[in-house]
C-alpha cells in the first residue's frame, strides 16, 4: 500500500513539475497580456473608488425588484458576498486543475488571458456607464445619514491612487452595471465552453441566477444594474471570444503548441499529459471541436479521472 502511494505521489510531483514548466513558458510569451489585464483591474478599481467622491445620498429610486423581493436586511447582506466568493474561488481552482489531474483540457495562462480580455472589455463599458449618471446608492451604507455615503476629499494625490480593500465592499455610485455579475457571468460562460461536467454547468447558471436575486434582495444594486449586466456581459463575451484565437486542443496526446514569437512550434510531450511516459489510457484522444470539450452525460463514456 505504501509503495503504491509513493509511486502515485511521484507521478503527481512529476506531473506538477512538467505542467509548471509549460505554464512558465506560456507566461513568458503572454506576460504582457496578463500584466495589462491586471493593470486594467486596478484602473477599474480606481474608477469605482473615484466615483464615490461624487456620490450624494438621496431617496432610493423606485425599483420593481425591490417591490418583488423582500429585503434581506443589513445583518444578512453577507449572503450575496458569500455566494460570489464561492463562485470566484471555485473558478480559480478549476483554472489550476491541469497541475493536478491527468486529463488536461486547458492551459492556465491561456485561459486567464482570455478571461482578463473579457473582464477588461466589460469593465471599460461599466466605467463609462456609472460615470455618465451617478445614481443614489440603494445599499445600506450609501443611504442618507450614513457617514460612508460620501468619501471625504483625499489629503494628497497619493491617497487618491490607493485602493483600500474596505472600500471595495463599501463603495457607492458605481452602480450600472453590476461588477459582481461581470465576474460571475464571465466565469460561468468560460466554464460553459471549456468545462466538461454538464451538471456543474447547469449548477453554475443556476447559481448566477440566484446571485442576481440576492444582489437585489440585499440592496447592493438596482434591478437595472443586474439586467444590464446579463445582456451586456453575454454580448461582450460573445463578440470578444470570436476575435481571440482559439485555445489549443489538449485532448490529443501529441499536442503542438506555439511558444515562440517567430512562429516556430514546440511539441508538448506525452509526459506532460500523464506525469509519466506510458499511461495509454490517458493518451486516448477525445473529440474537441472549435475549442470546446465533450460534456459528461449519462450515456457517454468519460474518463473517470477527469477532474474538471
Amino acid at each position: 500500500m505504501s509503495l503504491y502511494i509513493g509511486r502515485e505521489a511521484s507521478k503527481l510531483w512529476k506531473r506538477i513539475c512538467a505542467e509548471t514548466t509549460t505554464e512558465i513558458n506560456l507566461l513568458l510569451e503572454n506576460w504582457k497580456y496578463i500584466l495589462g489585464g491586471l493593470i486594467c483591474q486596478y484602473i477599474h478599481g480606481l474608477a469605482a473608488r473615484s466615483v464615490h467622491y461624487f456620490h450624494h445620498p438621496g431617496p432610493i429610486l423606485q425599483d420593481s425588484g425591490f417591490l418583488l423581493l423582500p429585503e434581506l436586511g443589513q445583518e444578512r447582506a453577507y449572503v450575496s458576498e458569500t455566494v460570489f466568493t464561492f463562485v470566484f474561488l471555485s473558478f480559480v481552482l478549476w483554472t489550476f486543475h491541469p497541475f493536478i489531474f491527468k486529463s488536461k483540457k486547458i492551459y492556465t495562462v491561456l485561459i486567464w488571458v482570455r478571461v482578463l480580455a473579457f473582464l477588461v472589455a466589460c469593465q471599460f463599458l461599466r466605467i463609462i456607464t456609472f460615470y455618465s449618471t451617478i445614481l443614489p446608492g440603494p445599499n445600506y451604507h450609501c443611504r442618507e445619514g450614513s457617514r460612508l455615503a460620501t468619501l471625504p476629499r483625499p489629503d494628497n494625490l497619493l491617497e487618491a491612487f490607493v485602493i483600500i480593500p474596505r472600500g471595495v465592499l463599501y463603495g457607492c455610485g458605481d452602480l450600472i452595471f453590476s461588477s459582481h455579475m461581470i465576474f460571475s457571468l464571465v466565469f460561468v460562460r468560460t466554464y460553459q465552453k471549456y468545462g466538461s461536467r454538464r451538471f456543474i454547468k447547469q449548477c453554475a447558471w443556476l447559481v448566477a441566477v440566484v446571485q442576481s436575486l440576492l444582489i437585489i434582495a440585499s440592496r447592493k444594486h438596482y434591478t437595472v444594474d443586474v439586467i444590464v449586466a446579463w445582456y451586456t456581459v453575454n454580448l461582450v463575451v460573445f463578440f470578444v471570444d470570436h476575435k481571440l484565437p482559439e485555445l489549443p486542443d489538449r485532448s490529443l496526446g501529441g499536442l503542438v503548441l506555439p511558444l515562440s514569437k517567430d512562429g516556430r512550434m514546440k511539441e508538448e510531450g506525452t509526459k506532460l499529459m500523464n506525469g509519466n511516459s506510458g499511461d495509454p489510457v490517458d493518451r486516448r484522444s477525445r473529440s474537441q471541436a472549435n475549442g470546446k470539450v465533450n460534456e459528461e452525460s449519462d450515456n457517454v463514456h468519460v474518463d473517470v479521472l477527469d477532474g474538471a
